[in-house]
């Protein structure tokens, strides 16, 4: 039976971030991936945005790895000709109680450390953006955008420059403690079998069913949230991203950017009971109303469905919203085994600092 120093299970943004920081680390390590290709789930389905940090809980992991993440990011994509652009956003109040909440957020994004966050008026950020309506706003210059296959592509050929290995539809379906290591059954034609002496468990949707399968103990209950797109006809009405105050399974129906400047808004709220990327279109009615309270001018039939993703949540619907788990051994009870579970947003930005404390688990 084949062994193995470090096996990390999944090929997204998380997965090949982690696999890169093992490898310069002189690990060896092996990526178990189900799909023909690297990132095909949730981390091609996103805003791909560069957050910044002012939503989450203070000294909660979304707040800090997405703080430390933020600024790792860009160096990595500026350092590896990643294409990005800090674009900015306003997170925008359009009610006397969204102005109040505006303030909760400042708040907090002061205690997080979130580097240049201010509070403008209503006049400034109309000023800033002409077709925008909102009573006062949030300013973030340390918000933008990334390429996210680029910035995957970057990480998985660092990796494999250090001696990692990329292995496609070679889908983890059990697993079971051996001889100071966990044997692992790929579902491949043959069955294959290694013994790894890490796993790393960033399988995104799959996480807490691929932990299970593996045996281990405590593992959440996950729950699909989707979260549906729609691209804009015509004429780009802002320059910056912009959000409205924050619902409670989201961040709200906002405006984003890609790098080739074309604008799409997205993503709302879907608990769904399987995965499932298609967009109906009858869902654009809402959007239209969560959109023109900030942006008034939309014009009928200017949506267009264009893509879905689902979060990976690991708490039910009207629950309160739980933090990254990054489970060690004491959480779960198997040696050498580290699970990554409801890596959501803002898991995009903090990708690099999450490799950073998973390593920092595998020593």
């Amino acid at each position: 039976m084949e062994r193995v120093d470090c096996v990390v299970i999944g090929a997204g943004v998380v997965g090949l971030a982690v696999a890169r920081t093992l490898a310069l680390a002189g690990r060896e390590v092996i990526v178990l991936e189900r799909e023909g290709a690297i990132g095909t789930g949730i981390s091609s389905r996103n805003s791909e945005v560069i957050h910044a940090g002012m939503y989450y809980p203070t000294d909660s992991l979304k707040a800090r790895l997405c703080v430390a993440g933020n600024q790792m990011l860009r160096d990595y994509a500026a350092s590896h000709g990643v294409p990005f652009k800090m674009v900015g956003k306003l997170i925008v109040a359009t009610t006397a109680q969204e102005a109040a909440d505006l303030e909760g957020i400042l708040a907090k994004g002061r205690a997080n450390k979130v580097t240049g966050l201010r509070g403008i008026s209503g006049a400034e950020a109309t000023a800033m953006e002409p077709a925008l309506s909102c009573v006062s706003a949030l300013l973030s210059p340390d918000t933008g955008i990334i390429d996210t296959h680029a910035y995957m592509l970057a990480l998985q050929g660092e990796a494999e420059a250090n001696g990692a290995m990329v292995a496609f539809r070679a889908p983890v379906v059990g697993g079971h403690p051996h001889d100071n290591g966990m044997e692992l059954t790929i579902g491949d034609a043959e069955g294959t079998r290694l013994v790894a002496k890490i796993v790393v468990i960033a399988a995104g949707l799959a996480a807490c069913n691929v932990a299970r399968a593996m045996g281990l103990a405590n593992v959440p209950t996950p729950y699909l949230c989707k979260g549906n797109y729609f691209s804009l006809a015509g004429k780009m009405p802002f320059q910056r991203l912009v959000y409205p105050v924050p619902v409670s399974a989201g961040l709200g129906v906002h405006y984003t950017v890609d790098l080739a400047g074309r604008g799409r808004f997205g993503p709302d709220v879907e608990w769904v009971e399987r995965e499932d990327y298609r967009v109906d279109p009858t869902r654009a009615e809402s959007f239209y109303a969560a959109i023109r309270r900030y942006w008034p001018a939309l014009a009928d039939g200017a949506l267009e469905p264009v893509f879905a993703g689902i979060r990976p949540k690991i708490q039910a619907p009207n629950e309160p919203a739980r933090d990254f788990v990054v489970a060690g051994p004491k959480d779960h009870g198997s040696p050498g085994v580290i699970a990554l579970y409801g890596i959501e947003s803002p898991g995009l930005t903090s990708s690099l600092a999450l490799a950073d404390t998973v390593k920092g688990l595998v020593g």
